[in-house]
């Protein structure tokens, strides 16, 4: 069984080759190496931020002003310039030609605008949200804590309730004094009378 697998490695391996040249399969504990590729790479984020600009800016009422001047220049400069000089003769086909070529460039441009602020509001949104449930597990906490400061607050001895206790002692032993006069010194005028004090004298 063992010349017959030795065999079939001989006649897979072939003989001139070493361990340089031999066909090995890719290692998974290092990286593939780069593919070549044909189209040109870019930033994804850069490209984003750059079409945010221009839609920015397409957005604005400078841009309308601008593209209303030249479109105003053009109109006038292929109407009353020279014949030889005229670029774009009536009906203007050239200068339709860059307004749609213009619209079929800011569409997708503002579209992407439009997506990479979608996204951002969706961060925030999102952001938002596990503030406010951070914000009312704490104001939760909060409640059962001072539920719990109150109930045990109930239980403690305030200055109040302590000065009436004391209140309430003082009057307890001032009757009890008071009764044990009553009871006290007639008994001691019983025992001493007043005519033994006057023969005593």
């Amino acid at each position: 069984m063992a010349p017959e697998r030795e065999s079939g490695i001989r006649e897979r391996t072939p003989a001139g080759a070493t361990a340089a040249t031999r066909h090995r399969t890719p290692r998974l504990d290092q990286p593939r190496p780069p593919r070549r590729r044909i189209l040109p790479e870019w930033d994804p984020d850069a490209f984003g931020r750059l079409s945010e600009r221009i839609a920015r800016f397409l957005g604005t009422g400078r841009f309308i002003v601008w593209m209303t001047v030249v479109i105003i220049m053009w109109v006038l400069w292929n109407i009353v310039a020279p014949v030889a000089l005229r670029f774009d003769q009536y009906p203007f086909i050239f200068l339709t030609l860059a307004l749609s070529l213009q619209a079929s460039y800011a569409a997708p441009l503002i579209l992407l605008a439009q997506n990479r602020q979608d996204d951002r509001d969706r961060v925030n949104l999102e952001q938002d949200r596990k503030q406010n449930e951070r914000s009312i597990a704490d104001t939760e906490y909060l409640t059962r804590e001072i539920a719990a400061l109150r109930t045990g607050l109930g239980e403690v001895a305030t200055r109040d309730w302590m000065r009436s206790e004391l209140q309430d002692l003082v009057k307890e032993l001032e009757e009890r004094q008071g009764r044990s006069e009553r009871v006290v010194f007639p008994a001691e005028r019983a025992e001493h009378p007043p005519g033994r004090d006057a023969e005593d004298r």
